[in-house]
């Protein structure tokens, strides 16, 4: 039974604007290090995998850019969605790809736009769930907490299933959506929730056994794509039923109400790196506190992220900002309220501004 991953890489990363782009989203920017966020991602599932196991599931707009940072993949491993739909849909059709490579394949997903510092534990983790997966679980990585956060969902663990290499195995009592301060606080100090990653380990067979039960409606739509796949008008149908498939999330579709979830807490150092702050935290801050990527002179500065280019930015008695400069846009935002940038994608889209999206 082999392991095969796919690596979903279609989000937008609308809160990173105006660095994250239609055409440059925030997977295929360098965050952390030398490589891009998709390549860090490629890179720890390649110590486990052979390239031709490593799918990658992402939007038309964005394979050659993503093909281009891993040449090392064949070309035909990236599945394209004609259009998002969340990640029920993207999963599903990943799956599909898979089953009629390998019925018997376990499938590792995972994400293109997070980071996860210790990247061995990681591989750890994975080689531990897959054990877990083969015996029909769906198994789920949560992320031991560091803090009451409220931007993430969270995972109740219910009995203990079983401890694998190491890791402690439970079964899900039920997953959170993200909750209020006091909620968190308590789910924290309980010591039984982990922090929803969005990554997951299965059987094929059994990821698709839950779509049929769980939305019927969409395994009738992946049966149709499945028959036309080969064939000279697989792209024509998979784009006219793609433009039917419903909008759905993962754990709202299936994993909320499946059979048989299962959840390894593992502490990796991750970040879903989903907004400037979390950013700001994956580089070192001076003395004043400030996070600076780019030419920049600071006066009387403090705890203030600034992201350039090319442009020097002089900042003059300011405190607690975000400004990020890419030459034709310019953000400055109040830290504390870096979610709010979405806002303004949304604004430039009901405009019809494109060019700075």
């Amino acid at each position: 039974m082999s392991t095969y991953a796919l690596i979903m890489a279609g989000g937008a990363g609308t809160r990173l604007w105006p660095l994250s782009r239609q055409r440059s989203p925030k997977q295929a920017l360098r965050l952390v290090g030398e490589r891009t966020m998709f390549q860090h991602s490629v890179d720890r599932v390649a110590e486990l995998l052979p390239p031709e196991r490593i799918f990658v599931a992402t939007g038309a707009e964005q394979v050659a850019v993503l093909a281009e940072q891993a040449p090392e993949l064949p070309f035909g491993n990236f599945i394209v969605e004609p259009s998002g739909r969340g990640t029920a849909p993207c999963i599903g059709l990943g799956a599909l790809h898979l089953r009629r490579k390998d019925p018997a394949a376990v499938m590792a997903v995972v994400t293109a736009d997070h980071y996860i510092q210790d990247a061995a534990r990681f591989r750890q983790a994975l080689a531990a769930a897959q054990q877990v997966a083969q015996a029909g679980h769906l198994v789920t990585l949560g992320i031991t907490p560091s803090a009451p956060a409220t931007g993430y969902g969270y995972i109740e663990q219910g009995e203990p299933l079983a401890t694998v290499d190491g890791f402690p195995v439970f079964r899900v009592d039920r997953f959170t959506e993200k909750p209020d301060l006091d909620t968190a606080i308590r789910m924290v100090e309980s010591g039984r929730y982990s922090w929803n990653s969005g990554m997951f380990i299965w059987r094929v067979d059994r990821i698709m056994e839950e779509f049929e039960r769980q939305m019927p409606g969409f395994a009738r739509q992946l049966a149709q794509i499945d028959a036309a796949l080969g064939g000279a008008d697989a792209q024509a149908t998979l784009e006219r039923i793609w433009s039917q498939v419903s909008k759905q999330t993962i754990d709202y579709g299936v994993m909320e109400h499946a059979r048989d979830v299962a959840v390894i807490p593992v502490d990796i150092g991750w970040s879903d790196v989903g907004s400037w702050a979390s950013v700001a935290e994956l580089w070192p801050a001076d003395g004043d506190g400030n996070v600076v990527n780019g030419p920049h002179i600071g006066v009387d500065t403090r705890d203030t992220l600034v992201f350039g280019g090319q442009r020097l930015i002089a900042t003059i008695g300011v405190e607690g900002l975000i400004i990020v400069d890419t030459g034709d846009a310019l953000l400055v935002c109040q830290r504390g309220r870096e979610q709010e940038v979405r806002e303004i994608v949304n604004r430039l889209k009901t405009e019809g501004r494109q060019e700075y999206l």
